[in-house]
């Protein structure tokens, strides 16, 4: 009779076990238990993974040995990758570790610093490929050919001191992932940026980016480029080489070209309609007055639904300027003949120098050593350094921006929503013009009081809504019989007032510097991530950049705590789960023996 029953109670299992696995094909559910829901794709993700048709490879460079924060980067990238795989066989990722000096791992390096040559370069012939293989055969040092390849691609490896116990070790790692899709190849950065961050803050910070990273460069190898951006000439804006490096991140993404308005002049018509082809026009640091004509080009383009990106300087002073026998110079307004324009809009950027002493450094030489001159940096107050308070997605878990000679802007009442992207510190004030500017300004050391209740000034708006022409109910400057008084849908767009924020510096051979990097600090700055995240707010319909204000705690072990209680911590994590399992199984034992001794 027991023998008929076991055999019942297992044919009922083996059949709900078949049946559960029947129902999981077709059920499909996973379940996220952490609080911060950290393993929960958002929909915008899970909408980029819906459209492959191939498979989705990730390479991720984070293998191999390392010390706690980074085990807890690596950990956290690999999950969410599961994730992604979960919802889409399609994605298949493995970690490499570039340096991995195993057998057969010479090969496996060639192969990298080819992929690291192919991204974002052309598909070359077969001839060019055997050529190119070929000399990365004879590469006599490849694991320094690979951290060159590395740099090369703008994929800066990371050297970081991190303790244990109170020892200093150095650990050199390679933060980043490469997403690959047919042909198309994109770079993913695991490893944020904070200056003056500890590891653990700085991993903390990273795995809130991780999705954002890997879901935007998903979408930029698995969907074509749509969207086409231009960069406004004709009225003194800056030369390409300067904004070299933003040109170059955003053309991954997006079509990019010149539109000169010097046609506006002699074809008013014709350049609009050319204009209205583009999604978004960017302004950056014009220094010549713009005609009506040419605002009204300007002006039909956004009402006519296309994004706008301003970067105005109101007052004209350049650092440049300072450096001359008397290290000073006059600082006085600029008039672009723009006011008007940006006022209808709904702000206005005055004729102002912010003074703020959360300021960013300057370095100034202060004699020799040897044949080399010797610098020494001090704080320059009209170089203030914005770091975000504003919780919006494109300055969401950000780091500080480096302004120079910004201009404070006021926002006007008409109906559009004004965004405070970025502000001055409470500690800073404006200053009018004209006015001079000395060099020997670095002496200074202004009490704070000389600030309270001037600080938070705002530097970047965001303007979101219909907008009306400045046009409307006013003689055109030309006709246009397309013209709108208003716009049908609502539009965006930002104002910035300082053309440097996207402005790049040059090395010592001309060639262009990553943007936000300050060559005589060696500091970066995160204004690249800035203007990508103004550009993919501006132009991004899915959106995708919303992912960025997803929130992931990390718990942070307190070092300080368990160097003082080394011993406890080793008891407590070692020991006591150890003795929690011998008197489970010594329990169970005597358990058992107890039942089955009768």
């Amino acid at each position: 009779m027991k023998r008929k029953s076991d055999i019942k109670s297992l044919v009922i299992t083996i059949v709900a076990l078949i049946a559960v696995n029947l129902i999981g094909n077709y059920l499909f559910k996973r379940f996220d238990l952490t609080h911060d829901k950290r393993y929960t794709l958002s929909q915008t993700s899970l909408g980029i993974l819906k459209n492959t048709n191939d498979v989705l490879y990730v390479d991720v460079y984070l293998d191999g040995q390392f010390p706690g924060e980074f085990k807890k980067l690596q950990t956290e990238t690999r999950q969410l990758l599961e994730e992604f795989k979960a919802y889409n066989s399609d994605v298949q990722f493995r970690f490499i570790n570039p340096l991995d000096d195993s057998e057969g791992s010479s090969e496996a390096k060639r192969e990298l610093i080819y992929k690291l040559y192919r991204l974002g370069n052309l598909v070359p012939s077969p001839k060019e490929e055997a050529e190119i293989k070929a000399s990365i055969k004879n590469v006599p040092n490849l694991d320094e050919a690979i951290v060159n390849s590395f740099q090369g691609n703008g994929m800066t490896p990371a050297s970081i001191t991190v303790e244990d116990k109170g020892k200093q070790s150095q650990a050199v790692i390679f933060p980043w992932a490469i997403a690959s899709y047919g042909p198309r190849s994109a770079k993913v950065p695991l490893l944020k940026n904070f200056m003056g961050a500890s590891t653990a803050e700085k991993v903390n910070g990273s795995v809130q980016h991780l999705e954002y990273a890997f879901s935007n460069a998903f979408n930029t190898v698995i969907n074509a480029k749509q969207k086409k951006i231009a960069v406004i000439k004709g009225n003194g804006e800056l030369h390409d080489q300067l904004m070299a490096d933003f040109i170059k991140s955003i053309r991954e993404n997006y079509y990019i070209g010149t539109f000169t308005l010097d046609s506006v002049a002699r074809k008013p018509n014709e350049s609009l309609d050319y204009l209205k082809k583009y999604d978004l026009a960017v302004i950056a640091k014009p220094t010549e007055r713009f005609s009506d004509e040419e605002k009204q080009v300007l002006d039909q383009f956004i009402v006519s639904g296309g994004k706008t990106l301003w970067l105005i300087d109101q007052v004209q002073m350049e650092m440049d300027s300072l450096y001359n026998d008397l290290g000073a110079s006059l600082a006085f307004p600029q008039d672009l003949n723009l006011n008007d324009m940006l006022f209808k809009y709904g702000v206005r950027i005055n004729p102002t120098m912010v003074k703020d002493l959360m300021a960013t450094p300057i370095a100034l030489a202060t004699g020799q050593q040897g044949s080399a001159a010797q610098y020494t940096q001090y704080p320059w107050f009209y170089s203030p350094l914005v770091y975000p308070t504003s919780k919006h997605p494109i300055v969401s878990n950000m780091d500080g921006v480096k302004f120079e000679f910004a201009s404070g802007i006021d926002t006007l009442k008409n109906g559009i929503k004004k965004t405070v992207l970025l502000q001055s510190s409470p500690y800073s004030k404006t200053v009018g013009v004209p006015a001079e500017v000395n060099l020997d300004m670095v002496t200074e050391r202004p009490e704070q009081s000389e600030f309270t209740g001037k600080g938070n000034i705002p530097v970047a708006v965001l303007l979101e809504g219909n907008f009306h022409s400045m046009y409307e109910n006013r003689v055109l400057p030309f006709q246009d019989k397309s013209f709108l008084p208003q716009a049908k849908k609502s539009n965006k767009m930002i104002v910035i007032s300082d053309g440097d924020v996207i402005k790049n510096g040059l090395d010592k051979n001309y060639q262009p510097l990553e943007l936000g990097y300050d060559k005589w600090t060696n500091k970066l700055y995160a204004n690249k991530e800035f203007m990508l995240n103004c550009v993919n707010y501006l132009l991004d319909d899915s959106g995708l950049i919303n992912i960025r204000n997803k929130e992931v705690s990390l718990p942070i072990l307190d070092k300080e705590k368990v160097y003082a209680q080394y011993t406890a911590s080793q008891v407590i994590t070692v020991g006591l789960p150890i003795a929690v399992l011998g008197v489970f199984g010594v329990l169970f034992t005597w358990l058992r023996r107890r039942k089955y001794a009768r």
